[in-house]
């Protein structure tokens, strides 16, 4: 390849192309393509890239701190967890094309977060934007936008993704203004487009954090209204655990 075409496939951004320029030309001439079928295939590739280089900025906007993929779950390790359930909402998809919530509750350490990131992955990797955001972090954020005037936008930014995923909601208690944020937030969510949702409480015990009994109890409304709860409570915990000195 001369000078002059790398810097064209440079410009028109064909880094499939300038990489395996030589193994095209080696695998058209033994397949014995026509340059129509060369380009057909060129092309497919440059398609192929460019759509895993955008996942893979979906994933990093994403935020995940740990890529969890479904496939991997210890289910051997969680006898009691409905298997058959969730990759029934997993294969069906309907969490996002309908869309649909999906709530896991259960103690500390049992895989709702493992669970529920496979979800969120699963949607990023065929094609949807998503988010990871730790319930306490959330709570913050809401917070510190009251006081900067910034709540629009931040509400926006959190309503632009299409799959939400809100973890360990409960672990910290929250005052009125950020109940209020927090309700409008799930409620215009609710409406268009799906949250995932993991939690160490039950949905009686949320009151005591939210500390509305109104807004706790509008807000448990509209999440169970059309989404998929996933009770493992009576699940265990997954950690090690740590030893004890004798």
């Amino acid at each position: 390849m001369d000078e002059e075409l790398a810097k064209t496939l440079k410009y028109l951004r064909m880094g499939g192309l300038l990489t395996h320029w030589d193994p095209y030309l080696d695998l058209a001439r033994q397949q014995r393509w026509s340059h129509v079928r060369l380009l057909q295939y060129v092309f497919e590739e440059e398609l192929k890239l460019k759509r895993d280089n955008a996942r893979r900025i979906r994933l990093k906007r994403a935020d995940i701190p740990e890529l969890l993929e479904i496939q991997t779950f210890p289910f051997d390790r969680q006898p009691k967890l409905d298997r058959k359930k969730i990759f029934s909402l997993y294969d069906g998809f309907d969490y996002m094309t309908k869309p649909q919530n999906v709530i896991w509750m259960g103690p500390t350490g049992c895989g709702k977060t493992g669970l529920a990131t496979g979800f969120l992955i699963q949607a990023i990797n065929r094609g949807y934007t998503g988010r990871f955001v730790l319930f306490h972090a959330l709570i913050q954020e809401l917070f510190a936008s009251v006081a900067d005037h910034s709540e629009d936008k931040l509400l926006k930014r959190y309503l632009d993704y299409d799959c939400l995923l809100i973890d360990e909601i409960g672990y910290v208690e929250v005052e009125p203004v950020q109940v209020g944020l927090f309700f409008t937030l799930l409620h215009k969510r609710h409406r268009h487009k799906p949250t995932l949702i993991t939690s160490n409480l039950g949905f009686s015990e949320w009151r005591s954090f939210l500390k509305n009994d109104h807004l706790a109890a509008a807000l448990i409304d509209r999440l169970t209204e059309n989404s998929h709860v996933i009770n493992m409570k009576n699940c265990h915990s997954l950690r090690p655990k740590l030893s004890q000195e004798p």
